[in-house]
């Protein structure tokens, strides 16, 4: 029995028509357009900087697709026919879990109507990876001074949408290469050796993206423990600054493991020591620290630098002044304009009563990185201590300036008021 046709398939596009109404929405696309990126960019926040891409698709990419997806589709109106990609932001991250939080910004902010993870379900075939979310066109990002090229305001389709991609680094130079290898040829790759080729290819990028992450991962977890071994460096040197020598042997709570790790090479090695030095077994870090810096064979420079410079925090945790003053000089060697090693050897001085050698070491910190707000109070206290009392209120105004104006800054303000006032 011979089909019937349906009131739109026996209807075929004029491609002119067809033209004329897309090109006319061109400049709404293009504002629209404009108006979505300039959001995302403001709501879209992470640690690594993302790249933002736009597009609106050229007329013969959306005429072949209206052709393939042509069933239901009323060639005779004069209204827009939408499709989902006519208009495309493209958010580009430097590591996969970017890719997570992008998309739930995404969705914590916009009216979504799809999330689509493009490429992930078949990993024999080589193809692109890409998650691509549709979302309604957010009411402010509507030009409302805009008028087609009839004078008419524009009319916006009650379909339309905006495609947000949000792909890794790698994975969109994959898709950009694939696109003129595959969907731009007219000829693709048909024998399974070429195949197999470029399955390959996308397989080492996708290995790549992974790798990058776990290292970001690793870097992340080392990170979380400087930053702890730091702060409790630097609550010790606050105790050791104003208390008494009985007070100065205090031992510092333990803090809690940060995540767990495998041995194996310097980096899970320094993780041990780190874990070991923030639990408080300064012993045992200074130990895993040694046989680091004992490592044949010899690390890098930039390594022994970061390695005598927390064997030295280590060192001072355990009032080894000597040790720890020599171990930041150690590391100075292998980096001598590492502004935070120079500003640990000023702490040291310090606690050792040495004060123009800590006021010379904190100058020069200073003179590396002028933004350091504690560094321009610690050389406040040591110049207290030289009597020198208008270069005291210089630095305590530069750390106020830089939010740092604590009861400590307050305190000794007050101490060279005092000076003032007794005629020094």
């Amino acid at each position: 029995m011979k089909k019937h046709p349906t009131a739109y398939e026996d209807q075929l596009p004029e491609k002119k028509h067809i033209r004329e109404i897309y090109e006319k929405y061109n400049p709404l696309f293009s504002s629209i357009l404009a108006n979505v990126e300039k959001s995302l960019r403001n709501t879209i926040s992470l640690s690594s900087n993302p790249t933002f891409k736009t597009r609106i698709k050229s007329f013969n990419s959306y005429y072949r697709k209206v052709l393939r997806v042509k069933k239901g589709i009323n060639f005779a109106t004069d209204d827009l026919i939408c499709l989902t990609d006519m208009m495309g932001i493209r958010v580009i991250c430097p590591f996969l879990e970017d890719l997570k939080i992008v998309i739930q910004q995404v969705q914590a902010h916009y009216s979504v109507k799809e999330v689509e993870y493009k490429g992930q379900a078949n990993f024999k075939e080589f193809g692109y990876e890409s998650v691509h979310v549709l979302i309604n066109i957010p009411s402010d990002c509507i030009p409302t001074n805009l008028f087609d090229p009839a004078g008419n305001p524009y009319i916006l389709p009650e379909d339309l949408v905006c495609e947000i991609q949000v792909r890794t680094i790698l994975q969109d130079a994959w898709a950009e290469v694939e696109h003129e290898l595959v969907y731009k040829s007219e000829f693709s790759p048909f024998d399974m050796p070429m195949r197999r080729k470029l399955a390959s290819i996308n397989a080492n990028l996708s290995l790549a993206d992974i790798i990058f992450q776990e290292i970001r991962d690793y870097q992340s977890k080392l990170q979380t423990e400087v930053e702890e071994r730091r702060s409790t460096f630097y609550e010790q040197a606050d105790l050791l600054m104003k208390s008494t020598p009985e007070g100065s042997s205090k031992i510092f709570e333990k803090i809690h493991r940060v995540s767990p790790y495998v041995r194996g090479t310097i980096d899970d090695m320094l993780l041990d020591a780190l874990h070991a030095h923030n639990d408080g077994d300064l012993g045992r870090a200074i130990k895993i620290y040694s046989i680091i810096l004992d490592c044949d064979p010899r690390p890098a420079d930039s390594v022994l630098a970061v390695i005598y410079k927390h064997r030295g925090m280590a060192y001072f945790a355990e009032n080894e002044y000597d040790n720890a003053l020599a171990d930041f000089n150690r590391s100075l060697e292998f980096d001598p304009d590492n502004f935070r090693t120079i500003y640990y050897q000023g702490i040291v001085y310090s606690v050792q009563e040495q004060n123009n050698k800590a006021y010379d070491s904190f100058t020069k910190s200073l003179s590396l990185n002028e933004f350091q707000s504690h560094a321009h109070f610690r050389r406040a206290l040591v110049l207290f201590k030289l009597g020198r009392y208008q270069e005291v209120l210089n630095d305590l105004s530069d750390a106020k300036k830089l939010g740092l104006d604590d009861d400590e800054c307050r305190a000794l303000r007050q101490k060279v008021a005092a000076k003032f006032d007794m005629g020094m």
